[in-house]
This record gives C-alpha cells, structure tokens and sequence, in this order.
C-alpha cells in the first residue's frame, strides 16, 4: 500500500465527512468500506448536485481533531446498485446520524436516493504527469 493510499484509508476512516469539489466545494457525510467511500444524496439526504453524473471527482479528507487537510485525490464515481451491495449499504446506513426513519432507511434510499461509490485512482507519476505540470 502506498503512502497517500495509507493517508487516504486513514483519514477516511477517522472522519466521516469529506469534501467533494462539485459546483463548489460541498460537506459530505461518508462511511469508508471495502477501499472506498460510499456517499448518498438526493431524496431527504444530503445535496451533491451533479455527483452521480460525473466519472472522477476531487476528494478532499480533513482532521478530525484540528479541520486541518489530510489529503487530496481523485476518485472513481460509480453509481451504486444498491440491491446489489447490500454490505455496502449497511455500512453507509450505520454512519447515518440522526436519521429520522433509522429502522427504514435504506427503503428511503432505495427509493428517493442515489448511493455513490467513490474509488480513490492512482497517482499518475512518470513523463505524462510532468508535461502536464511543466
């Protein structure tokens, strides 16, 4: 495991929010499983306008002690079939606070909201990279 991919599982799981660089930047609770992070909106969730839309999104991860910026990368969207990740949804419900239906929330989601998988990508490193930053 790299270094920013060890920065990116911890701070991933220390701190369940993260912000996405969408319209402008936006607060998004998360729950951190099997490598990636799982983020839902729509419905009565949170808004991430755009989100399930696009293929790669800007990731930011924060302290959560100090707000101070741990990591940055790209990340892999993929629109979750949730009947199909049954796991992946239960992870995600269990980082939900303050929910209002608990005992029915993933029927909600089911319904009126959109589960997206967020997979950190690679570093590109190499002669690619450098043409790009020179």
């Amino acid at each position: 495991m790299s270094d920013l991919s060890a920065a990116i599982q911890e701070g991933a799981k220390k701190s369940g929010i993260c912000w996405l660089d969408l319209d402008r930047p936006r607060l998004a609770w998360h729950a951190w499983h099997d490598g990636a992070l799982y983020v839902v909106t729509g419905g009565q969730e949170q808004d991430l306008p755009g989100l399930g839309a696009l293929s790669s999104v800007r990731v930011t991860l924060r302290s959560k002690d100090n707000g101070a910026r741990l990591v940055d990368f790209e990340a892999a969207v993929t629109v979750v079939d949730q009947a199909a990740e049954p796991d992946a949804i239960a992870a995600l419900a269990k980082e939900r606070l303050n929910a209002r239906d608990s005992e029915h929330l993933t029927e909600r989601w089911a319904e009126s909201a959109t589960v997206v998988r967020l997979t950190p990508q690679p570093v590109r490193t190499g002669s690619a990279s450098a043409a790009a930053s020179g």
